[in-house]
Protein backbone atom coordinates (compact mmCIF):
# COMPACT_ATOMS: atom_id res chain seq x y z
CA UNK A 1 0.00 0.00 0.00
CA UNK A 2 1.50 3.37 -1.05
CA UNK A 3 1.78 5.75 1.56
CA UNK A 4 0.16 9.07 0.27
CA UNK A 5 2.46 12.20 0.18
CA UNK A 6 0.71 15.12 1.51
CA UNK A 7 2.55 18.87 0.47
CA UNK A 8 1.55 21.55 2.78
CA UNK A 9 2.09 25.19 0.93
CA UNK A 10 2.83 28.25 3.43
CA UNK A 11 1.93 31.30 1.82
CA UNK A 12 3.60 34.13 2.62
CA UNK A 13 1.68 37.73 2.55
CA UNK A 14 4.14 40.37 0.93
CA UNK A 15 4.20 43.11 3.21
CA UNK A 16 3.67 45.60 0.59
CA UNK A 17 -0.34 43.87 0.20
CA UNK A 18 -1.59 45.76 2.87
CA UNK A 19 -3.10 48.93 2.02
CA UNK A 20 -5.09 51.71 3.78
CA UNK A 21 -8.82 51.66 2.54
CA UNK A 22 -11.40 53.61 3.71
CA UNK A 23 -15.26 52.67 3.16
CA UNK A 24 -16.13 56.25 3.56
CA UNK A 25 -14.71 59.83 3.26
CA UNK A 26 -12.99 59.84 6.77
CA UNK A 27 -14.42 62.91 8.73
CA UNK A 28 -11.99 63.34 12.33
CA UNK A 29 -8.87 63.29 12.70
CA UNK A 30 -7.06 63.81 15.78
CA UNK A 31 -3.78 65.75 15.92
CA UNK A 32 -1.11 65.10 18.62
CA UNK A 33 2.03 67.67 18.63
CA UNK A 34 4.40 67.05 21.21
CA UNK A 35 4.07 69.48 23.99
CA UNK A 36 6.23 72.52 24.84
CA UNK A 37 8.52 72.69 21.36
CA UNK A 38 8.44 76.09 20.10
CA UNK A 39 9.14 74.74 16.28
CA UNK A 40 5.99 72.94 15.95
CA UNK A 41 3.97 75.56 16.52
CA UNK A 42 3.35 77.31 13.28
CA UNK A 43 3.28 73.74 11.23
CA UNK A 44 0.49 72.66 13.74
CA UNK A 45 -1.20 76.26 13.08
CA UNK A 46 -0.83 75.32 9.36
CA UNK A 47 -1.87 71.81 9.42
CA UNK A 48 -4.64 72.58 11.58
CA UNK A 49 -6.04 75.30 9.39
CA UNK A 50 -6.01 72.77 6.48
CA UNK A 51 -7.88 70.33 7.99
CA UNK A 52 -10.45 72.46 8.98
CA UNK A 53 -10.94 75.29 6.34
CA UNK A 54 -9.05 73.34 3.48
CA UNK A 55 -10.70 69.69 3.96
CA UNK A 56 -13.81 70.53 6.33
CA UNK A 57 -12.45 68.35 8.94
CA UNK A 58 -13.57 67.71 12.40
CA UNK A 59 -9.93 67.95 14.39
CA UNK A 60 -9.69 66.34 17.98
CA UNK A 61 -6.52 68.13 19.61
CA UNK A 62 -5.42 67.34 23.37
CA UNK A 63 -6.82 70.12 25.72
CA UNK A 64 -3.25 70.40 27.25
CA UNK A 65 -1.81 71.24 24.17
CA UNK A 66 -4.66 74.41 23.61
CA UNK A 67 -3.26 75.81 26.58
CA UNK A 68 0.42 76.78 25.66
CA UNK A 69 0.47 80.75 25.57
CA UNK A 70 1.84 80.92 22.02
CA UNK A 71 -1.54 79.34 21.26
CA UNK A 72 -3.86 80.29 23.39
CA UNK A 73 -2.45 83.74 23.14
CA UNK A 74 -2.89 83.85 19.24
CA UNK A 75 -5.64 85.97 18.31
CA UNK A 76 -5.44 85.35 14.77
CA UNK A 77 -5.38 81.48 15.35
CA UNK A 78 -8.22 82.19 17.51
CA UNK A 79 -11.18 80.98 15.57
CA UNK A 80 -9.86 78.20 14.04
CA UNK A 81 -9.20 76.37 17.79
CA UNK A 82 -12.94 77.06 18.35
CA UNK A 83 -13.60 74.73 16.14
CA UNK A 84 -11.77 71.85 18.04
CA UNK A 85 -13.02 69.43 20.09
CA UNK A 86 -10.66 68.60 23.07
CA UNK A 87 -10.00 66.06 25.18
CA UNK A 88 -7.81 64.89 28.19
CA UNK A 89 -5.48 62.02 28.93
CA UNK A 90 -7.19 58.90 31.24
CA UNK A 91 -10.78 60.95 31.25
CA UNK A 92 -11.86 61.34 27.88
CA UNK A 93 -12.69 58.45 25.65
CA UNK A 94 -12.11 59.13 22.08
CA UNK A 95 -11.23 55.82 20.34
CA UNK A 96 -14.85 55.79 18.58
CA UNK A 97 -14.82 58.80 17.33
CA UNK A 98 -11.19 59.88 15.07
CA UNK A 99 -10.64 57.97 11.83
CA UNK A 100 -7.50 58.70 11.61
CA UNK A 101 -4.21 60.13 13.57
CA UNK A 102 -1.62 62.55 12.19
CA UNK A 103 1.66 63.09 14.88
CA UNK A 104 3.92 65.66 14.83
CA UNK A 105 7.13 65.68 16.55
CA UNK A 106 9.30 62.64 16.82
CA UNK A 107 9.06 58.83 17.25
CA UNK A 108 8.04 59.56 21.69
CA UNK A 109 4.71 61.01 19.76
CA UNK A 110 3.90 57.89 17.79
CA UNK A 111 4.66 56.53 20.99
CA UNK A 112 2.08 58.94 22.90
CA UNK A 113 -0.14 58.40 20.44
CA UNK A 114 -0.39 54.36 20.77
CA UNK A 115 -0.83 54.78 24.79
CA UNK A 116 -4.07 56.67 24.39
CA UNK A 117 -6.04 53.83 22.46
CA UNK A 118 -6.38 50.66 24.54
CA UNK A 119 -7.91 48.48 21.81
CA UNK A 120 -8.23 49.64 18.37
CA UNK A 121 -6.21 52.16 17.08
CA UNK A 122 -7.07 54.15 14.07
CA UNK A 123 -4.39 54.81 11.21
CA UNK A 124 -1.52 57.06 12.10
CA UNK A 125 0.27 59.28 9.91
CA UNK A 126 3.67 60.01 11.60
CA UNK A 127 5.13 63.19 10.25
CA UNK A 128 9.39 63.77 11.42
CA UNK A 129 9.97 67.08 13.41
CA UNK A 130 11.69 65.14 16.04
CA UNK A 131 15.23 64.36 16.59
CA UNK A 132 15.90 61.06 15.40
CA UNK A 133 12.70 60.20 13.21
CA UNK A 134 12.77 56.03 12.54
CA UNK A 135 8.71 55.83 13.12
CA UNK A 136 7.66 59.11 11.15
CA UNK A 137 8.42 58.70 7.12
CA UNK A 138 6.73 61.91 6.39
CA UNK A 139 8.35 64.80 5.62
CA UNK A 140 6.05 68.27 6.39
CA UNK A 141 7.29 70.20 3.30
CA UNK A 142 4.93 68.40 1.04
CA UNK A 143 2.44 67.73 3.71
CA UNK A 144 -0.77 68.98 1.90
CA UNK A 145 -0.19 66.82 -0.71
CA UNK A 146 0.51 63.44 1.62
CA UNK A 147 -2.90 64.45 3.49
CA UNK A 148 -4.80 64.63 0.81
CA UNK A 149 -3.48 61.06 -0.32
CA UNK A 150 -4.09 59.70 3.04
CA UNK A 151 -8.05 60.82 2.70
CA UNK A 152 -8.78 59.56 -0.88
CA UNK A 153 -7.27 55.87 0.69
CA UNK A 154 -5.32 52.99 -1.22
CA UNK A 155 -1.82 53.31 0.66
CA UNK A 156 0.42 51.13 2.07
CA UNK A 157 0.56 50.35 5.97
CA UNK A 158 2.68 48.50 7.58
CA UNK A 159 0.99 46.65 10.98
CA UNK A 160 3.46 47.56 14.20
CA UNK A 161 2.55 44.71 16.70
CA UNK A 162 1.76 45.95 20.57
CA UNK A 163 2.20 44.11 23.44
CA UNK A 164 -0.61 43.44 26.23
CA UNK A 165 1.11 43.82 29.77
CA UNK A 166 -0.64 43.14 32.58
CA UNK A 167 0.39 43.77 36.25
CA UNK A 168 -0.88 41.89 39.19
CA UNK A 169 0.73 43.80 42.27
CA UNK A 170 0.22 42.12 45.87
CA UNK A 171 -0.48 44.45 48.34
CA UNK A 172 -0.56 43.67 51.95
CA UNK A 173 -1.80 45.21 54.35
CA UNK A 174 -2.22 44.55 58.34
CA UNK A 175 -5.65 44.42 59.90
CA UNK A 176 -6.14 46.31 62.60
CA UNK A 177 -6.91 44.97 65.89
CA UNK A 178 -9.00 46.78 68.80
CA UNK A 179 -8.69 45.86 72.54
CA UNK A 180 -11.32 46.05 74.89
CA UNK A 181 -10.73 49.51 75.54
CA UNK A 182 -10.93 50.34 71.97
CA UNK A 183 -7.47 50.85 71.51
CA UNK A 184 -6.47 50.00 67.77
CA UNK A 185 -3.66 47.86 68.12
CA UNK A 186 -1.32 47.95 64.57
CA UNK A 187 0.34 44.19 64.93
CA UNK A 188 -2.78 42.33 63.75
CA UNK A 189 -3.25 39.70 61.29
CA UNK A 190 -1.81 40.39 57.73
CA UNK A 191 -4.01 40.35 54.79
CA UNK A 192 -3.51 40.70 51.14
CA UNK A 193 -5.35 41.83 48.09
CA UNK A 194 -4.66 41.96 44.45
CA UNK A 195 -4.76 45.25 41.93
CA UNK A 196 -4.55 44.41 38.51
CA UNK A 197 -3.62 47.37 35.63
CA UNK A 198 -3.25 46.66 31.88
CA UNK A 199 -1.25 48.28 29.55
CA UNK A 200 -0.63 48.17 25.69
CA UNK A 201 2.83 48.96 24.38
CA UNK A 202 4.22 49.55 20.95
CA UNK A 203 8.02 49.58 21.61
CA UNK A 204 8.92 47.68 24.95
CA UNK A 205 8.80 46.72 28.58
CA UNK A 206 11.69 47.33 30.48
CA UNK A 207 12.52 45.20 33.70
CA UNK A 208 15.33 47.02 35.28
CA UNK A 209 16.89 47.18 39.46
CA UNK A 210 15.99 50.91 39.65
CA UNK A 211 18.09 52.64 42.24
CA UNK A 212 19.42 49.50 43.78
CA UNK A 213 22.89 48.89 43.93
CA UNK A 214 22.58 45.03 43.79
CA UNK A 215 21.81 43.50 40.52
CA UNK A 216 18.76 42.57 39.28
CA UNK A 217 17.06 39.01 39.82
CA UNK A 218 13.97 37.83 38.18
CA UNK A 219 12.39 34.88 37.44
CA UNK A 220 11.31 34.22 32.98
CA UNK A 221 8.74 32.16 32.33
CA UNK A 222 7.66 31.03 29.05
CA UNK A 223 4.25 29.41 28.69
CA UNK A 224 4.58 28.64 32.28
CA UNK A 225 7.72 27.44 32.55
CA UNK A 226 10.60 28.76 33.83
CA UNK A 227 13.26 28.95 31.28
CA UNK A 228 15.93 31.06 33.30
CA UNK A 229 16.52 33.77 35.73
CA UNK A 230 17.76 37.45 34.49
CA UNK A 231 20.92 38.38 36.86
CA UNK A 232 21.99 41.80 35.76
CA UNK A 233 20.96 45.56 35.35
CA UNK A 234 17.28 44.03 33.95
CA UNK A 235 15.83 42.43 30.65
CA UNK A 236 13.67 43.87 27.65
CA UNK A 237 10.74 42.49 26.11
CA UNK A 238 10.18 44.04 23.10
CA UNK A 239 7.94 44.11 19.67
CA UNK A 240 9.76 43.63 16.46
CA UNK A 241 8.96 48.16 16.44
CA UNK A 242 11.05 48.31 19.44
CA UNK A 243 13.77 46.03 18.27
CA UNK A 244 15.51 49.32 17.02
CA UNK A 245 14.91 51.33 20.38
CA UNK A 246 16.59 50.28 23.61
CA UNK A 247 16.72 46.93 22.23
CA UNK A 248 19.50 47.42 19.89
CA UNK A 249 21.77 49.30 22.18
CA UNK A 250 21.31 46.87 24.38
CA UNK A 251 23.04 44.45 21.78
CA UNK A 252 19.97 43.34 20.08
CA UNK A 253 19.31 42.05 16.48
CA UNK A 254 16.75 44.42 14.66
CA UNK A 255 14.02 42.81 13.58
CA UNK A 256 11.33 44.16 10.45
CA UNK A 257 7.77 44.88 11.95
CA UNK A 258 6.20 42.96 9.86
CA UNK A 259 7.62 39.42 11.42
CA UNK A 260 5.42 38.27 14.06
CA UNK A 261 7.61 37.73 16.94
CA UNK A 262 8.72 38.98 21.06
CA UNK A 263 12.51 39.53 21.63
CA UNK A 264 14.15 39.36 25.31
CA UNK A 265 17.00 41.27 25.48
CA UNK A 266 19.42 41.23 28.50
CA UNK A 267 20.61 43.94 29.85
CA UNK A 268 24.34 43.98 31.09
CA UNK A 269 23.57 39.76 32.41
CA UNK A 270 26.43 38.93 34.91
CA UNK A 271 26.80 36.12 32.32
CA UNK A 272 28.80 35.55 29.25
CA UNK A 273 26.51 33.45 27.37
CA UNK A 274 23.46 35.42 27.64
CA UNK A 275 22.20 36.19 24.45
CA UNK A 276 19.09 38.10 22.97
CA UNK A 277 16.64 35.68 21.66
CA UNK A 278 13.54 35.75 19.82
CA UNK A 279 10.18 33.76 20.58
CA UNK A 280 7.06 33.07 18.58
CA UNK A 281 4.49 36.17 19.17
CA UNK A 282 1.82 33.60 20.15
CA UNK A 283 3.38 33.13 23.86
CA UNK A 284 2.83 34.24 27.02
CA UNK A 285 5.93 35.55 28.90
CA UNK A 286 5.84 35.98 32.82
CA UNK A 287 8.15 37.74 34.56
CA UNK A 288 8.48 37.73 38.41
CA UNK A 289 10.72 38.55 41.36
CA UNK A 290 12.91 35.75 42.43
CA UNK A 291 12.56 34.44 45.59
CA UNK A 292 16.23 35.25 46.72
CA UNK A 293 16.30 38.16 44.85
CA UNK A 294 17.97 41.04 47.00
CA UNK A 295 16.10 44.19 46.08
CA UNK A 296 12.84 45.03 44.38
CA UNK A 297 12.69 45.79 40.48
CA UNK A 298 11.15 48.42 38.58
CA UNK A 299 8.90 48.50 35.54
CA UNK A 300 8.30 51.11 32.88
CA UNK A 301 6.27 50.72 29.44
CA UNK A 302 7.57 52.19 26.49
CA UNK A 303 9.50 55.02 29.06
CA UNK A 304 6.39 55.36 30.80
CA UNK A 305 3.95 54.34 34.47
CA UNK A 306 7.12 53.17 35.82
CA UNK A 307 6.63 51.45 38.94
CA UNK A 308 8.22 49.24 41.65
CA UNK A 309 7.79 45.28 41.60
CA UNK A 310 8.11 43.84 44.77
CA UNK A 311 7.92 39.99 45.83
CA UNK A 312 4.55 37.93 45.09
CA UNK A 313 4.44 40.67 42.02
CA UNK A 314 3.79 39.29 38.80
CA UNK A 315 4.21 41.07 34.94
CA UNK A 316 2.75 38.70 32.35
CA UNK A 317 3.35 40.14 28.76
CA UNK A 318 1.45 38.41 25.16
CA UNK A 319 0.91 39.89 21.98
CA UNK A 320 -1.68 42.02 21.86
CA UNK A 321 -5.25 41.97 19.42
CA UNK A 322 -4.68 45.68 18.54
CA UNK A 323 -1.26 46.58 16.57
CA UNK A 324 -0.90 50.10 15.06
CA UNK A 325 -1.55 50.52 11.82
CA UNK A 326 1.34 53.16 10.64
CA UNK A 327 0.76 54.53 6.73
CA UNK A 328 4.00 54.38 5.15
CA UNK A 329 5.71 57.05 2.64
CA UNK A 330 6.58 54.21 0.23
CA UNK A 331 6.02 50.89 1.56
CA UNK A 332 7.11 48.62 4.89
CA UNK A 333 10.31 47.24 3.39
CA UNK A 334 11.65 50.56 1.75
CA UNK A 335 10.18 52.63 4.46
CA UNK A 336 12.30 50.31 7.01
CA UNK A 337 15.78 50.08 5.28
CA UNK A 338 15.80 53.85 4.70
CA UNK A 339 15.19 54.76 8.67
CA UNK A 340 17.88 51.89 9.39
CA UNK A 341 20.18 53.90 6.95
CA UNK A 342 19.01 57.53 7.64
CA UNK A 343 18.49 57.35 11.50
CA UNK A 344 20.97 54.31 12.98
CA UNK A 345 23.57 54.64 9.84
CA UNK A 346 23.31 50.97 9.89
CA UNK A 347 26.55 49.55 7.83
CA UNK A 348 28.24 52.84 7.07
CA UNK A 349 32.03 52.17 5.80
CA UNK A 350 34.25 53.70 3.90
CA UNK A 351 34.29 51.75 0.80
CA UNK A 352 37.07 49.01 -0.20
CA UNK A 353 39.33 50.61 -3.25
CA UNK A 354 39.55 48.68 -6.12
CA UNK A 355 42.10 46.36 -6.32
CA UNK A 356 43.70 46.42 -10.10
CA UNK A 357 44.98 43.22 -11.67
CA UNK A 358 48.55 45.12 -11.56
CA UNK A 359 48.22 45.50 -7.97
CA UNK A 360 47.25 41.85 -7.54
CA UNK A 361 50.73 41.26 -8.39
CA UNK A 362 52.11 42.51 -5.26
Amino acid sequence: MLGRCIILLLHIQDPASQRLTWNKPPKSVLVIKKIRDASLLQPFKELCMFLTEGKNMIVYVEKKVLEDPAISGDENFAAVTKKFCTFREDLDDISNRVDFIICLGGDGTLLYASSLFQESVPPVMAFHLGSLGFLTPFKFDMYQSQVNQIIEGNTAIVLRSRLKVRVLKENWEKKARVDEKGIILTNGDIESSRKAMQYQVLNEVVVDRGPSSYLSNVDLFLDGHLITTVQGDGVIVSTPTGSTAYAVAAGASMIHPNVPAIMITPICPHSLSFRPIVVPAGVELKIMLSRDARNTAWVSFDGRKRQEICHGDSITITTSCFPVPSICFRDPVNDWFESLAECLHWNVRKKQNYLSSEDEEF
